[in-house]
């Protein structure tokens, strides 16, 4: 399904952006890599070398989605890469590890410069590419919490809220430019998002929690995406602990979740 489509990557120097980033490069797609560690992303596309990739059919193209000022030219350099953009993953994202009452406003506006408005701001500019093509997959990785409130998360879960929100609405109005949109909503990941949490004054949590450390293991979680990818879901829950049960009670029972909930905090 991917094999020749140029697909570009947010957030792929770790976690789930880095495991999709191998599975796309198996099934044949020309990657565009990108984040802000130039480093990471050249371990990347190496991996993906040596996996079978040609390397000619990977940029490494650094990025800091909260730095609206350069995406223009970023966005430029990624068009000419191939000529298309056939897929926008928007992967790139922090969490958080602490209280409402002892976060400061600024790391709440952190939280939202990093998993809202630099996934928006790069959305919009991708999408009068896609408009011309008349074809596209805009994808976000939302979260759980982008469901679910849970304690410690006030402004992850905001944050995630608001994608999922975004994308949501989104989807109502490039269905009809062939644009298609994907929502994708993890549980807890074994990936590094805890240990670059932002604790409430904004410096780095540091650790991993029990949470992440017994969840999913992220090259299984970025099979889940890639099957979901190629099945059309519009949305595409990942995950194997108790977390994704918490969907389908906030769904039908949601008071009995606000009380579970309410017993963790």
């Amino acid at each position: 399904m991917f094999s020749g489509k140029t697909v570009w990557i947010t957030g792929a120097s770790s976690g789930i952006g880095e495991a999709v980033a191998y599975e796309m490069a198996t099934d044949g797609a020309k990657l565009i890599l990108s984040a802000r560690r130039e480093a990471e992303l050249a371990r990347v596309k190496a991996q993906c070398v040596q996996n079978g990739a040609a390397a000619d059919h990977i940029l490494i193209l650094r990025l800091d989605v909260t730095d609206e000022a350069l995406m223009p030219a970023a966005v430029t350099k990624a068009h000419a890469f191939t000529g298309n953009l056939d897929m926008l993953f928007n992967n790139a994202g922090i969490s958080q590890r602490s209280l409402c009452v002892d976060t400061d406003m600024a790391t709440y506006r952190r939280l939202f410069d990093v998993d809202v408005f630099g996934q928006m701001a790069l959305t919009k500019l991708v999408l009068p590419i896609m408009i011309e093509q008349g074809s596209g997959h805009l994808a976000v990785t939302a979260s759980v919490a982008g469901k679910v409130g849970a304690p410690q998360r006030t402004g992850y879960c905001a944050a995630k809220h608001a994608m999922m929100g975004f994308f949501d609405a989104l989807r109502s109005e490039v269905t009809k430019h062939g644009i298609f949109v994907t929502t994708v909503t993890p549980g807890f990941i074994r990936t590094e998002i805890a240990t670059h949490a932002l604790k409430g004054n904004g410096s780095t949590f540091g650790k991993v929690d029990k949470n992440i450390s017994g969840g999913m293991e992220v090259g299984a979680c970025a099979k889940v995406i890639m099957k979901g990818f190629r099945a059309g879901k519009r949305e595409i829950a990942v995950g194997q602990g108790a977390e994704m049960k918490a969907l389908w009670v906030k769904r039908f029972f949601p008071n009995v979740l606000f009380k579970m909930v309410e017993k963790m905090g």
